[in-house]
């Protein structure tokens, strides 16, 4: 079974940053992360100026998605990328994501892909309520690094970036 590691989240401020990746379009009940993610791997020598290492797993929710009124079929962007140092030369059936700067509570988590759900469920239901922060209306990422081990070991670790902002009073 998978646990936040940090179950306080350390609050950081993300640089702007540029990603290579493939994008696509899925709901909950539609995702595939482990086939996006070996299409995207079996591809990523062909980005140049990539930063080694730097490896992001994106939600793009847009305006619409609601986390209240959850839907499973509801869909948004996922993106399985790389950080590049510019984004001047994108391989064929690629985009260009940019991560614009802002405020995050960042999250580790440890275990298996399979077990992921229940660390955004404490996050979404338990953490953000108690806290002086909301959602904001920015892409949702995990980073992945040399802690990453693959989606089935139990020992593999991640970071959860959820993007915030202070509520309105």
């Amino acid at each position: 079974m998978g646990n936040l590691v940090s179950v306080t989240p350390e609050i950081k401020e993300l640089e702007p940053k540029i990603l290579v990746g493939i994008k696509k379009e899925v709901s909950v009940l539609t995702m595939d992360n482990v086939t996006h993610w070996k299409n995207f791997v079996s591809r990523k020598d062909e980005i140049v100026n990539q930063i080694k290492g730097e490896y992001y797993s994106v939600q793009d929710y847009g305006k619409e998605y609601s986390f209240v009124n959850f839907n499973p079929a509801a869909t948004f962007n996922k993106w399985a990328a790389i950080a590049v140092t510019n984004a001047e030369q994108v391989p064929n059936g690629m985009q260009v994501l940019e991560l614009k700067g802002g405020l995050y509570a960042v999250f580790l988590y440890q275990g298996m892909a399979k077990d992921f759900s229940t660390a955004f469920q404490y996050i979404f239901t338990e953490w953000l309520p108690k806290t002086g922060y909301e959602l904001d209306q920015r892409p949702h990422f995990e980073f992945l690094d040399d802690r990453y081990l693959g989606a089935a070991n139990p020992d593999s670790v991640e970071e959860i970036w959820i993007p915030i902002k202070n509520k309105k009073h």
